[in-house]
């Protein structure tokens, strides 16, 4: 399964990501901005924190009973919201026994209502067992099934008119970031969803470089914030500034009990999408309530 979490940030600031995934200087952004990437800015609307738990095909019913039972007995930050995410032959075991403080996620949706399409989920069947969230447009539906950025878009905007809230996942390469595409990939993706969603409400936006899924590589905080702000300068720029300012961007790519506190303390990363760390009941409700290390006095 996988979770997510998020929380309130304060400040902001804008990076040009470095071709090297470590240890490389980073050029400015834009050039009126600090290459001390971040500026001081006025208080933004709180943002709920939300973690979210999911690792494809990963799991059998015997394990995910066990980390059901972890996961309802977990102490669990109050003002973190939670989604799990468990392989579609789980998800009434799920729903059916999960805590009413967790809610429950599909990984993958179809892009319309029903049919004959062997093999495909509907948003109506999800809806039926209780799930409130659908993983769209992951790395591995996008680079080993072959889904593209339109139709990935074209899911999401049905998932969201039949009231299902979206994690939608962006990210790049190692090819990509090596070339310094990466505000590029990430903008165009952006741009698939923007393009047919009716809202932006119900969207929260996963950031999971492809190079750091499983990997054992980890963005560094900074490189994780760098994309965290350019994404949300470009919600500013070409939805709304309300949006951008709303919508919740977190991090998925070996994210762990280990480097979620560090993580967690930038500003514009609102929580993560876990994967392989999440089938640890306790590990998982550490990285959910790492986000007190954000917590600050106003």
């Amino acid at each position: 399964m996988s979770m997510v979490s998020t929380y309130c940030p304060h400040f902001s600031g804008l990076r040009r990501s470095s071709p090297n995934l470590h240890n490389a200087p980073c050029q400015s952004f834009l050039q009126h901005f600090s290459s001390q990437a971040r500026l001081p800015s006025s208080p933004k609307p709180c943002r709920a924190v939300i973690a979210m738990s999911g690792s494809g095909k990963n799991g059998t019913k015997d394990s995910t009973t066990k980390l059901v039972s972890d996961l309802n007995s977990a102490k669990l930050e109050s003002d973190v919201d939670v989604v799990v995410a468990p392989p579609f032959v789980y998800l009434d075991q799920v729903t059916s026994s999960l805590t009413d403080r967790i809610e429950v996620s599909a990984q993958n949706s179809w892009i319309g209502k029903g049919g004959a399409f062997t093999g495909e989920i509907s948003v109506e069947q999800l809806k039926d067992i209780g799930c409130k969230w659908v993983i769209l447009g992951h790395s591995e539906r996008r680079h080993v099934i072959g889904e593209d950025d339109q139709f990935i878009g074209k899911k999401a905007a049905y998932a969201l008119n039949e009231g299902l809230g979206v994690i939608a996942c962006i990210g790049e390469l190692l090819e990509e970031r090596e070339a310094g595409k990466t505000f590029d990939v990430c903008f165009q993706q952006l741009k698939a969803f923007a393009d047919v969603v009716p809202s932006w409400d119900n969207i929260v936006i996963a950031y999971e470089p492809v190079w750091a899924i499983g990997t054992g590589k980890v963005a560094t905080p900074q490189q994780a914030q760098e994309v965290h702000v350019a994404v949300r300068d470009w919600l500013k720029k070409n939805v709304s500034e309300e949006v951008a300012s709303k919508t919740r961007i977190i991090y998925g790519g070996s994210v762990n009990g280990s480097n979620c506190g560090e993580l967690a303390k930038e500003e514009d990363i609102d929580g993560f999408l876990v994967g392989g760390a999440s089938l640890k009941g306790p590990e998982f409700a550490t990285i959910v309530n790492s986000v007190t290390t954000k917590k600050v006095v106003a």
